[in-house]
């Protein structure tokens, strides 16, 4: 057993191998993981997310502020912190080098994929090296060396392996329970070192970023059946079955495969596994097609006793967000409810109080997601506005009373369509003409 330090409350983990993959130039650090062999082929998974709220007490004027913006929000021009950044960059980030306080979710990974025992607790850990997504994938891809910081600490390169065998695991088994193993492209400028934007790049999934997406989708889901167990309100994390089902039903049987009538998340996923295998370069233009139609995600109440919300495209019933509290307030509220929980005492917030979070903070991640459109927008306006006049192959991503929007595949850009949008619905492949940009409000005009 580890050794407990009184004043933390639980064990001094510092001497393991922690290690952290992020983006290259992230400094708000959430969470650590570090591996160990268990029985009978298992994998030992720990978890490690930064407390933040030890130094963000609830009701403080910085948890006010936290609590009014509920997420980070970062554009080509600018991040937007939830939290002060010498807080969220330093203090509460699990720097490297650094002894600091996290909550530790501790899973074991069978063989099968599924989670075994698992428990959570409070601890002191210290990142042994500051990774980042493209190195690290590129090294378990097999394309590029073993990123240098990971070289430089004995060990690192057998805990990448081992988390990633972990990762995998979850994965295939999550696929097999349904989970859509969608592959969405995002464009993000480029600019040079005066400012110039020069191209609108894609930024595609790596090897690294599925181990980290796999591993904090399991540490949710133990998070979640935790405070479920101990009869604990929480928040959840939901994806509803998609009302637009008969549209998804209707692009199947376009590419030669069958969906039942009702929503079926194993069927979805063997379709869209059968399409990724059968036509890889058009697969991201389905995925975009599907996340469109499957409609957003939003924060509910879980109280003790009913049937979890579920979360649809991960095909989990029991999910919550609580590995980023740095940067978004609902797990930093699960983390409150999970300290709450193992000390002995009532929740800090009534269920109205959750109920009202839950909405605000939806919202919240609304608007911020139409910050950073916007953003993306009038820099493709930017970047567009020389093309005035030229042809482009596109995508329909909505078609509604509202309007009619398109996005073209080379650049990666979305627009309205003004003309010739009749018969079109989410999915469906146009040549459309660029004919107007509006930098300053990010509008892009096409016509069919």
């Amino acid at each position: 057993m580890p050794t407990y330090e009184a004043t933390l409350g639980g064990p001094v983990l510092r001497d393991r191998l922690w290690f952290s993959v992020d983006n290259d130039d992230t400094r708000d650090l959430d969470q650590l993981s570090v591996a160990a062999p268990g029985k009978d082929g298992a994998v030992r998974i720990l978890v490690a997310i930064a407390d933040v709220d030890g130094s963000v007490p609830i009701g403080s004027p910085i948890d006010d502020h936290a609590r009014a913006n509920t997420t980070s929000v970062y554009t080509a021009a600018q991040t937007f912190p939830m939290l002060p950044l010498e807080l969220s960059t330093d203090l509460t980030s699990l720097v490297a080098d650094d002894d600091r306080p996290a909550m530790v979710v501790d899973m074991e990974i069978l063989a099968d994929g599924e989670v075994g025992t698992a428990d959570i607790y409070r601890a002191l850990v210290r990142n042994k090296a500051k990774l980042a997504y493209h190195s690290v994938g590129a090294w378990l891809e097999g394309k590029g060396p073993l990123p240098d910081r990971a070289a430089a600490v004995a060990g690192i390169a057998e805990q990448i392996r081992q988390n990633d065998e972990a990762a995998q695991r979850l994965r295939q088994r999550r696929r097999e329970h349904g989970a859509l193993d969608l592959e969405t492209l995002e464009a993000r400028p480029v600019f040079t070192a005066d400012g110039t934007l020069t191209d609108l790049a894609t930024d595609p999934k790596d090897r690294a970023k599925e181990l980290i997406e796999d591993l904090m989708i399991a540490a949710n889901g133990v998070t979640a059946r935790f405070l479920a167990e101990r009869r604990m309100p929480s928040l959840r994390r939901m994806v509803r079955q998609p009302e637009r089902w008969p549209r998804l039903v209707e692009l199947a049987e376009r590419h030669g495969g069958r969906l039942p009538a009702e929503p079926d998340a194993v069927a979805l996923s063997q379709f869209l596994e059968a399409r990724r295998k059968a036509d890889p370069e058009r697969f991201p233009d389905l995925s975009l097609t599907v996340v469109k139609l499957l409609g957003p995600g939003e924060y509910v109440v879980d109280l003790p006793g009913q049937e979890p919300p579920g979360h649809f495209g991960l095909a989990v019933r029991d999910y919550t967000h609580s590995t980023a509290p740095n940067r978004r307030f609902p797990d930093l509220i699960t983390q409150r409810l999970l300290k709450a929980t193992l000390a002995g005492r009532p929740s800090p917030y009534a269920p109205a109080a959750l109920g009202q979070l839950a909405t605000h903070c939806t919202e919240q991640e609304d608007a911020a997601n139409k910050v950073e459109r916007q953003v993306r927008k009038s820099a493709a306006a930017l970047l567009l506005e020389p093309r005035v006049g030229d042809w482009f192959d596109a995508i329909v991503t909505g078609a509604s009373d509202k309007g009619t929007w398109v996005r073209t595949a080379h650049p990666l850009v979305e627009g309205r369509l003004e003309r010739g949008q009749q018969g079109l619905d989410v999915g469906d492949h146009v040549r459309v003409r660029l004919v107007h940009t509006d930098v300053e409000r990010g509008f892009i005009d096409f016509v069919r």
